[in-house]
């Protein structure tokens, strides 16, 4: 059964970072495409950074330089490391596995999401 878990949100202060965690079953991350999604309240959901199987990356423009993913093999797990976070990048975070081999933004592409897990970015 593939299954997603993601944790590592909470609350932080702007200009503050959080790493949230992916952690899979029932598959390997290094065999996958793996992407991290978010969803504010009221708007739709935007893909935010994807790994690919063999480690490429890419990421929503907006967000290049802040945020960076990765994953450990050994872990069997996708990280999302977020810097220099703003009262905007509050949502509910998601990790989702494609059915394509590559990255892309298209939601119904992704078969297996998380449970999802929320950032609040407040003073």
């Amino acid at each position: 059964q593939l299954q997603l878990v993601e944790s590592g949100g909470g609350l932080v202060q702007p200009g503050g970072s959080l790493r949230l965690s992916c952690a899979a079953s029932g598959f390997t991350v290094d065999s996958a495409v793996i992407a991290w999604f978010r969803q504010a309240p009221g708007k739709e959901r935007e893909a935010v950074a994807c790994i690919t199987g063999t480690g490429s990356t890419s990421y929503l423009d907006s967000l290049k330089g802040r945020f960076t993913v990765s994953r450990d093999n050994a872990k069997n797990t996708v990280y999302l490391q977020m810097n220099s976070l703003k009262p905007e990048d509050t949502a509910v975070y998601y990790c989702a596995k494609s059915t394509f081999y590559y990255c892309s933004g298209y939601v119904p592409s992704f078969g297996t999401w998380g449970q999802g897990t929320q950032v609040t970015v407040s003073s």
